[in-house]
């Protein structure tokens, strides 16, 4: 705690955000002036835990927190402190942890899920290495839910109409935005690497560097956030919507992971010639097997699936491959030290902290289970047939059976993030779409 009081004086401090991912790996929080921030115990409702992304809760809500809406204790990490450099006042941003009155990580916290299945790489002396990237649309601001989205007007006066994938003058059409972003995210000490001009029409990917699995969700979870409101400050909006145009790609998250030896800093995929072992194929099979129930966490709503159809940049079955980006599980080219895995079913929408914890908990049930991969797919995985779910309740179903991800992410949080998901899906399902009320009501 010394530490981080010193942190807010020398940065002249004078708010505080209180701030903790929700199930949606959204922000939720409280202000709390610094001068206060160590003289109160900084608490939430632990109903926030259990709130679909609509704002409702599951009709199971009594039955996994009780009736008596309690709260949850905050506590501060001092790793994950930050100054938010849009605000007016000198403004602290600090991620907490979700404790319950026992001092227990809350097992409702995704954040706490993640590093529950940290702890189990740390007892077998391993440490997670992983770089996400990030795709993301800018789109011209709207207010009307009903009218499809169109991509905004560059410095130009014209605005995209074709796509134009790693294109440098794509980029520069929105250099002034792009410029705030890369300042912002350097004050906020985000690891960021490189961006890149993706396929759709201003469509973006922002690459970070391999690090530690908890910081890089924080900046991730903290990244979105910057990058929305940086977007906003230049009169367009940002969008982490997996699919948020019909007619072009969805967004993803890939998530590059390799594990390291705490003690020796050496990949363990590899043996003392390089070559690649047991536990790197064991690894990519606990990907293969558990893939299919971690899909929530991967896609976690209803938009999501629309990503998983054959041609559009997105996996639709569970193939792996050498450098082979038509396969879900990728393994790109490198030397020995970085062999790694990338994991391509992850779209953008996902809660970091959550997509993490599933990619990271299949390759240890993989490791651990001696689970032997199927052979690598050198054609194209597009050919062959979706395998994937293709629906929000599918895949919640697949989840709430696997006993093997309840016992490492918790059964209490499969519990409740399978009732929201269901519950989320229903309210999606009300909806009488468009294209029913068009091709349907006449017709039949």
């Amino acid at each position: 705690m010394d530490s981080i009081n010193q942190w807010l004086k020398d940065n002249n401090i004078s708010e505080v955000e209180c701030l903790i991912p929700d199930m949606t790996g959204n922000a939720r929080g409280k202000f709390v002036p610094a001068a206060k921030f160590f003289k109160e115990e900084t608490r939430l409702p632990e109903a926030i835990l259990l709130e679909s992304v609509t704002g409702t809760y599951p009709d199971e809500f009594d039955d996994i927190l009780g009736v008596t809406d309690s709260d949850m204790y905050l506590r501060p990490d001092p790793d994950a402190m930050r100054v938010v450099p849009w605000a007016k006042e000198p403004t602290a941003q600090i991620i907490h942890d979700c404790r319950t009155k026992d001092g227990e990580l809350h097992p409702l916290s995704s954040r706490g899920v993640l590093q529950r299945v940290l702890a189990l790489y740390e007892k077998e002396g391993w440490q997670p290495v992983v770089a996400p990237e990030v795709e993301f649309y800018l789109i011209k601001q709207t207010s009307d839910p009903d009218s499809p989205l169109e991509p905004p007007v560059g410095r130009s006066g014209r605005h995209e109409v074709m796509r134009r994938s790693y294109t440098i003058d794509a980029i520069n059409e929105f250099e002034p935005l792009i410029e705030d972003m890369f300042t912002h995210c350097e004050m906020m000490k985000l690891d960021v690497d490189s961006l890149i001009d993706e396929t759709g029409v201003a469509q973006m990917e922002l690459n970070f560097l391999h690090g530690d699995a908890l910081s890089l969700a924080d900046q991730v979870f903290t990244f979105k956030r910057t990058l929305r409101e940086t977007a906003m400050q230049h009169g367009v909006f940002a969008t982490f919507m997996a699919k948020p145009m019909e007619q072009e790609p969805g967004s993803s998250m890939h998530i590059h992971q390799s594990i390291v030896d705490t003690k020796t800093g050496k990949n363990i995929f590899v043996d003392a010639q390089g070559e690649e072992n047991d536990l790197f194929r064991h690894y990519i099979g606990g990907l293969q097997r558990f893939t299919m129930h971690a899909m929530p966490f991967y896609a976690p709503n209803v938009n999501s699936y629309r990503r998983f159809a054959k041609d559009i940049a997105a996996p639709i079955n569970l193939n792996w491959g050498y450098d082979n980006r038509t396969a879900g599980i990728r393994v790109p080219e490198s030397s020995a030290q970085a062999k790694r895995v990338e994991n391509r079913f992850a779209g953008v929408d996902v809660n970091p902290y959550l997509a993490l914890a599933a990619t990271l908990a299949s390759g240890y049930l993989g490791m651990k289970m001696a689970i032997e991969p199927s052979a690598p797919c050198d054609s194209s995985a597009y050919e062959e047939e979706i395998e994937v779910p293709r629906t929000l309740e599918h895949a919640a179903r697949l989840l709430d059976e696997c006993d093997e991800l309840r016992n490492i992410l918790g059964g209490d949080f499969v519990d409740a993030y399978v009732a929201v998901k269901a519950l989320e899906y229903e309210e999606f399902n009300k909806v009488i779409s468009s294209w029913e009320r068009e091709h349907l009501l006449l017709n039949v």
